[in-house]
């Protein structure tokens, strides 16, 4: 991908804009962080202390891929779930620093917001991954609204990024708060005698002495709640599927408001906006299509051990399209609507679906073993097009910017690249 002048020109007007409600984020964390970059050598490039934090997440997975290759839900060893804790809040904390430290060394650029961004789009479906399997959700439906909701979550405050020019991190935010609980679910899951066991136990039955069991007895009866949706029988990570889905929806009409309010002072269109939810919106359905297949009589995703290589291609096709849109606001170019791995999914959905669609066998689906072979090819495409344009993007703004991304240095007067001390000697 070529990054035209005009983007380019772009760049060097980008400069960084967030808003941070936490209370949690500004008391307790903000001064562990201010503290903790200390540590870091100002050797150390900013970008690379990002990469970093999500290795730790990287290893997270592996352990679960040691242990539960096919994803089937195994019981891991409560080490493991004290790691996945210990990974993601080191994530978290190395995540919150890189600002402080390209401020540090100075190499604070619109190249460290996409670089940010994208590792914290690929973290988002890898903890969809690992949470639903500590909360014991493994292969199912509800995993795959987990994905899409978090997807949902991320791509909202993207979106609201790109209409104001700034970040706004709510009260209780994915960044902090929602990592945080997440880091919490693992420690419990580690932990408690029960290990996943613990999150299919009735939320109700948390509370002392029976009542609220009782309560949730006594409302079903009284509205006449069918048995599938019984609030006695609600188990807690059902539960907390629901909280955050709340949260999703909660965080959507947030940044519809914050976009709202700043179209009415400038005079634009105030339904304009929404139009670009249509990218995110098509390339799920596609997904969920593909997905649904088997309950046409299709090859089973979901509950299969395809469904870790399929999240991990939906992740993967997610980052590259939440990146383009990252690129567009740093760069101030036009919203992107559309990309080609909606185009692939879309082949392999309709594949999937032949038979009811078009009444003849999957061309490349037809069998488990095709499946097999073509899902896993569809991960390392989505993974071969990522790292590409990944590549591709930073290396031009590198170019233009003279600004190194995992090394701390600069490009001279004369267009060299120096460490940032022998320039400094030169000026």
């Amino acid at each position: 991908m070529r990054i035209t002048k005009t983007q380019l020109a772009g760049v060097d007007k980008y400069k960084y804009s967030g808003v941070d409600k936490s209370i949690v984020s500004k008391h307790i964390l903000g001064p562990f962080w201010t503290w903790l970059v200390t540590l870091f050598p100002t050797s150390l490039a900013p970008n690379t202390i990002t990469f970093l934090g999500l290795c730790f997440v990287f290893a997270n997975v592996g352990t679960l891929l040691i242990f539960d290759p096919t994803y089937e839900g195994k019981e891991l060893p409560p080490w493991v779930y004290l790691s996945w804790a210990f990974g993601l809040f080191a994530y978290q904390s190395m995540d919150a620093i890189d600002g402080k430290q390209a401020r540090r060394v100075g190499m604070a650029s619109a190249l460290g917001e996409m670089f940010d961004h994208g590792c914290d789009a690929i973290n988002t479906t890898l903890e969809v991954i690992l949470c639903a399997h500590a909360l014991g959700l493994g292969r199912s439906w509800w995993t795959v609204a987990s994905q899409a909701a978090s997807l949902c979550n991320f791509y909202a405050s993207t979106w609201e990024e790109y209409h104001t020019g700034t970040l706004y991190l709510s009260a209780f935010s994915g960044p902090v708060e929602g990592i945080l609980m997440i880091c919490v679910i693992y420690l419990l899951t580690g932990f408690h005698p029960l290990g996943q066991e613990l999150w299919n136990r009735p939320i109700f039955s948390l509370v002392p002495g029976g009542l609220g069991l009782q309560a949730a007895r006594w409302f079903d009866k009284t509205v006449g709640v069918r048995d599938s949706l019984r609030l006695e029988t609600l188990p807690i990570n059902v539960a907390f599927m629901l909280f955050g889905g709340l949260g999703t929806v909660g965080n959507i009409i947030n940044s519809y408001w914050n976009v709202l309010k700043l179209r009415q002072k400038t005079g634009k269109p105030l339904f304009t906006p929404l139009l670009g939810y249509l990218p995110f919106l098509a390339h799920s359905i596609i997904l969920i299509a593909w997905l649904q297949a088997e309950l046409r009589g299709g090859v089973q995703l979901v509950h299969d051990a395809r469904l870790l290589p399929f999240l991990g291609y939906w992740g993967l096709s997610f980052s590259y399209q939440v990146s383009q849109l990252i690129l567009a606001h740093v760069t101030k170019s036009p919203f992107p609507y559309w990309n080609g791995m909606m185009v692939y999914s879309l082949f392999g959905a309709v594949d999937a679906n032949s038979q009811w669609l078009l009444g003849r066998e999957p061309l490349v689906q037809a069998s488990p073993v095709a499946a097999n072979v073509f899902i896993c090819m569809s991960f390392i495409v989505a993974l071969f097009n990522y790292v590409r344009f990944a590549r591709e993007v930073i290396w031009q703004i590198c170019e233009h910017t003279g600004i190194a991304c995992f090394t701390v240095r600069h490009k001279d007067a004369n267009g060299n690249w120096v460490e940032n001390d022998e320039q400094k000697k030169t000026n």
